[in-house]
């Protein structure tokens, strides 16, 4: 089944939406601790004017997030599922062209292909949907000092001049 509507973007702008709560409980069921933030990160999250969070609809109905932040010359792609009934619906594809729409710029992190066939999977998906690898050697800070940094690879919609610069202000902007 393929997607046949247009998609709505709404951005969830307070911690206590119902949306929220929703997504805030997939995240820690989807994304490993060493991958996520805390409650009490992810509630701060509402607060910063350089973050967005987005809960994807279909027909009414939530499908996915996502969690993006506006830096200086691109946004940075921090979190992006598709709730698991919908996967495999080619709404991820939909997503990311919408994405291209709204913004010249997109980063984001993913696991190495060699981590898993997960991983392989999504670094397929993130290239045939126009994403190429820009750094395989970037590391994640952790969210907190008790969570492990995770090496992952870097894919942009663009090669940027300065992969150092574009890292610092990720580590300066999303991670600090």
């Amino acid at each position: 089944m393929n997607i046949t509507s247009t998609l709505e973007y709404l951005e969830i702008n307070q911690h206590d939406d119902f949306r929220s709560g929703k997504i805030y409980t997939t995240y820690c069921t989807t994304f490993p601790a060493d991958e996520r933030r805390c409650e009490k990160q992810f509630r701060a999250l509402f607060g910063n004017p350089c973050v967005k969070i987005f809960s994807v609809l279909d027909a009414l109905q939530e499908i996915g997030y996502l969690i993006c932040w506006e830096l200086t010359e691109c946004v940075f792609v921090e979190h992006f599922e598709i709730f698991s009934e919908f996967r495999s619906k080619k709404y991820g594809s939909q997503i990311i062209a919408d994405l291209f729409r709204d913004y010249s710029r997109i980063v984001l992190e993913a696991e190495p292909a060699e981590l898993s066939t997960d991983a392989q999977r999504r670094i397929d998906f993130y290239e045939r949907n126009g994403f190429s690898v820009i750094d395989k050697h970037y590391v994640q800070p952790p969210y907190e000092a008790e969570k492990n940094a995770l090496h992952l690879w870097l894919l942009a919609n663009w090669q940027p001049e300065d992969t150092e610069a574009l890292k610092e202000e990720i580590y300066d902007v999303v991670y600090s």
